[in-house]
């Protein structure tokens, strides 16, 4: 079991940087691959960004890629986002989300492959 708790959203001017946390619980942190996903509002959640259990792969959705990355410190028990190049669009519930996997290169792009999600933070981009 894993339970998911997020933070560092909040309120930003379009251009700006924020960096999200996802803290887990539970000993094996490091056996689950992990995901950032979005939902803004009257939208399907999306997928953001996921990333191997070994840090060593990571992949992106297209409307982020260069601007949002992802990593993790399983020291920590600790996935990061950090978002650079804020735009109004990027607006949303930010969620993560861990599956335990034995592949250690192994990432997830579809929400119905994980297990465990966080509450959500919520991230506003102002125009």
């Amino acid at each position: 079991q894993v339970q998911l708790v997020e933070s560092g959203g909040g309120l930003v001017q379009a251009g700006g940087s924020l960096r999200l946390s996802c803290a887990a619980s539970g000993r094996t942190f490091s056996s689950y691959a992990m995901g950032w996903f979005r939902q803004a509002p009257g939208k399907e959640r999306e997928f953001v960004a996921a990333i191997s259990w070994r840090g060593s792969r990571s992949n992106y959705a297209d409307s982020v890629k260069g601007r949002f990355t992802i990593s993790r410190d399983n020291a920590k028990n600790t996935v990061y986002l950090q978002m650079n190049s804020l735009k109004p669009e990027d607006t949303a519930v930010y969620f993560c989300a861990a599956v335990r996997t034995y592949h250690s290169g192994s990432y997830y792009n579809t929400e119905y492959e994980y297990d465990y999600w966080g509450q959500g933070t919520q991230v506003t981009v102002s125009s």
